[in-house]
């Protein structure tokens, strides 16, 4: 397979203001250099479904808004689909889907098949693939209730099912997806997860999905980078960090009385559903949650072993 990413010494800096302190910082302010992005390389092969995964601030949405044009890199190369991002924006908006959990593509007040209308339009698809192309995303995404709804109406998850469908209209060969499940609850993330694998294994589609929740990683891709203030600290596929770091699980329970007990378990020591079936056997169990080790705690473990 060959590489439809290649990142090399990716870099990007901003120049923010200092703090203001008094008089003259205020009339003649002084800047600082911060660096979001630092030296970062990697490739990614076509079909790849690959998680960039990070605290908040690691510099994730910054490295998608480079690869997708948004934003040009202080210093650095990138190659996606043989395109330089920054300098083919229009050549290359047709070989990528873009998804930002926290902005929408959809217009605000239209009705939703009027935003797709316009976007096919946009992308200058021809009427009759587009209205197969569309009658297909929305069975898979189980949006056809939802169509005649305009977007301020919706739930977000509903907006975010209508969002990828969007994103995915003119076929793309790479779909960069921004924290696609932030914000939802815990049905609407399993759907929103299910939906994105399986269109991307349907039609080979490569994957670059960030996000700070761990579970979106595990369910959806089959490698992961992890990035920690701007620098890249882990690059292996999910079975690697799986074994490696991945190896507790947070298991909080609600008795009948309404107590919460929450316990750690190792899972080289003890498989999860051992310990689950412990606690069934020792307390009248009403409701149940299992996490991983939020992303903080596997980087800090990543730092520990370096």
């Amino acid at each position: 397979m060959t590489d439809i990413i290649e990142v090399s010494q990716l870099t990007k800096k901003f120049k923010i203001q200092k703090p203001s302190s008094g008089l003259k910082s205020f009339f003649k302010p002084e800047y600082k250099n911060v660096t979001a992005v630092d030296k970062i390389s990697f490739a990614i092969k076509k079909g790849e479904r690959v998680a960039f995964i990070g605290p908040n601030g690691a510099g994730k949405s910054t490295t998608i808004k480079m690869l997708s044009s948004i934003l040009y890199p202080t210093s650095g190369t990138a190659l996606v689909n043989g395109l330089v991002p920054w300098d083919n924006r229009k050549k290359l908006a047709y070989d990528i889907g873009t998804v930002f959990g926290q902005r929408s593509q959809l217009w605000y007040n239209l009705p939703v098949q009027d935003s797709f209308a316009l976007m096919g339009k946009i992308y200058d698809l021809d009427e009759i693939p587009f209205k197969r192309r569309l009658s297909k995303l929305v069975k898979l995404f189980e949006i056809r209730d939802l169509l005649e709804h305009p977007t301020r109406s919706l739930s977000l998850g509903q907006r975010m099912r209508c969002e990828i469908v969007a994103s995915l209209l003119h076929k793309p060969q790479i779909l960069f997806l921004d924290e696609p499940t932030i914000g939802l609850d815990v049905t609407a993330k399993e759907i929103i997860r299910d939906l994105i694998k399986k269109q991307a294994l349907e039609e080979d589609t490569t994957l670059l999905l960030t996000s700070h929740d761990t579970d979106d990683m595990e369910k959806v891709c089959e490698r992961v980078i992890i990035i920690n203030k701007g620098k890249l600290i882990f690059d292996d596929s999910i079975s690697a960090l799986r074994d490696s770091y991945l190896n507790k699980k947070y298991i909080e329970i609600t008795t009948e009385g309404g107590k919460k007990i929450r316990t750690v378990v190792n899972t080289k020591e003890k498989p999860a559903k051992q310990a689950i079936d412990e606690l069934v056997k020792k307390y009248h169990v009403t409701d149940m949650t299992i996490e991983n080790p939020p992303m903080e705690e596997i980087i800090k473990e990543i730092y520990s072993r370096e």
